[in-house]
């Protein structure tokens, strides 16, 4: 059982995110402390009942980890974690699925609009004091996203809501889901995941918004670039694997496709001698589709929540892993 609140002490572990500062303007009384490194992390946590992590975690954390009763990841991924050693310990596990999601899905609809509209050439043009004179190939003018078809990767949480904005903008959206009898959402229509290929010769606009899986490991590969048409543009903020990323660099270089809008890519950062970085149709962004400022507030939001199910000994969390 997690300790009462008079009795229990949380520890914030990240590297960045100013949890603790957050945590401490709600005045709830709950002890609480901050590291920001794996060496304080190991020296201190033995003084937790419950640690608030992500990308601090190490597995052999858990020799020092005595109290421990309850870890809720920052992030939506929990891959990090054993989850068969935490049961055994009696350690619950939530994730922090759709902390961010509307931040994320409002990136992708970034990246699409900025691809559309030429945007990253703009401000190339701007460090070089360029004023661009008007344009008479109607294939390198901004365009409109009006009566364009978006087909979308994913439909839960961000994907969703990627689906809402795009209709806002008069898009048709083709969405694929793991389960396509759980609806479209705000979609058009939604199809299962491996009819992909099949619809992407009709995309103006791929988005992919899917969770890493044996599935989608490499779902956009040399064939399913092949298929795209010459004026369509990628836009990834899911993860750098769901993308054969050479395939991609070729096709892009060799001006397959029109461009692309990379969030993620297979190792972060991305090499320095990748192609990428100097393609003038490609916009990166350093995985910061989901970075918010509401973030630490919305992570505790669900930690909260969490601790009161477990005070209430209720068995369920939310976005329970273990």
């Amino acid at each position: 059982m997690v300790p009462a609140a008079d009795k229990l002490t949380i520890c914030f572990a990240h590297v960045a995110y100013r949890l603790q500062e957050r945590f401490a303007l709600q005045n709830t009384g709950i002890a609480s402390f901050e590291v920001r490194d794996l060496d304080t992390l190991g020296q201190r946590l033995g003084e937790a009942d419950v640690l608030v992590i992500s990308g601090l975690w190490r597995n052999s954390l858990l020799e020092k980890a005595g109290r421990l009763k309850f870890i809720q990841s920052i992030g939506a991924g929990t891959d990090q974690f054993p989850r068969d050693e935490l049961a055994k310990g009696g350690i619950r596990l939530a994730s922090a699925a759709g902390v961010n999601a509307r931040a994320v899905a409002e990136h992708a609809m970034a990246l699409i609009l900025a691809l559309a509209r030429r945007l990253p050439e703009a401000r190339d043009n701007q460090h070089k004091r360029v004023w661009r004179q008007m344009i008479g190939d109607l294939t390198r003018r901004e365009d409109e996203l009006g009566g364009k078809t978006l087909v979308l990767v994913g439909l839960g949480q961000i994907g969703g809501r990627v689906a809402q904005l795009a209709k806002a903008f008069d898009m048709r959206v083709v969405a694929l889901r793991q389960n396509p009898a759980a609806g479209p959402g705000a979609a058009n229509e939604v199809h299962p995941t491996p009819a992909f290929k099949s619809l992407l010769p009709q995309a103006d606009f791929v988005a992919l918004c899917c969770p890493l899986t044996p599935e989608t490991e490499n779902l956009v590969d040399a064939e399913a670039l092949r298929l795209m048409k010459p004026s369509a543009y990628l836009v990834n903020v899911a993860r750098g694997r769901v993308v054969d990323e050479a395939a991609l660099t070729a096709v892009l270089a060799a001006r397959k496709i029109a461009g692309a809008g990379i969030d993620v890519t297979v190792e972060e950062p991305l090499g320095q001698d990748s192609l990428l970085w100097a393609m003038e149709h490609v916009l990166i962004t350093p995985h910061t589709a989901g970075e918010t400022r509401r973030y630490e507030d919305n992570v505790i939001e669900i930690l909260r929540d969490n601790l009161a199910r477990l005070w209430r000994g209720e068995t369920q969390l939310r976005n329970q892993v273990v």
